[in-house]
């Protein structure tokens, strides 16, 4: 069955894991021509500035943005929400309409992540459209 995804959602948290998963999530926007929305949930305060770098968030985004479009996607955006990633990015698929999620994962377990859930784990248990999970060792 063919899946006609129209609009693919990319949370971002400005770590490794989602870079190669902005690099699938744009490959897969060019083949498709479905837009793409960059999602940064606010939350993490002082930690989304580390993970961007110590750049302010806006303009992290904005850099994640001209990346996308570098690798191919055309329709473009990014937006913050506040909240709990895990709900707020479901949340978000749901009222907007997403088709797919495409999030970044470590893929390692610590004892920690097996008590409380990943992230990614929650939004895949949870959202109400496919969620494609990317490793950087996938991506190349």
């Amino acid at each position: 069955m063919a899946r006609n995804w129209k609009t693919i959602c990319c949370p971002v948290d400005f770590s490794e894991p989602t870079r190669a998963a902005l690099s699938v999530a744009a490959d897969l926007c060019s083949r498709l021509g479905s837009g793409l929305v960059l999602l940064h949930v606010d939350g993490a305060g002082k930690v989304a500035e580390e993970l961007a770098g110590g750049e302010p968030v806006e303009s992290s985004l904005a850099a994640w943005k001209a990346e996308a479009q570098r690798l191919g996607a055309s329709n473009v955006i990014s937006l913050r929400v506040k909240g709990q990633a895990e709900i707020a990015i479901v949340d978000y698929a749901a009222r907007s309409g997403v088709d797919l999620i495409v999030m970044g994962t470590h893929g390692r377990m610590d004892r920690e992540k097996m008590l409380a859930g990943s992230v990614t784990e929650s939004v895949a248990r949870n959202a109400g459209c496919p969620v494609l999970t990317v490793h950087p060792r996938d991506v190349g």
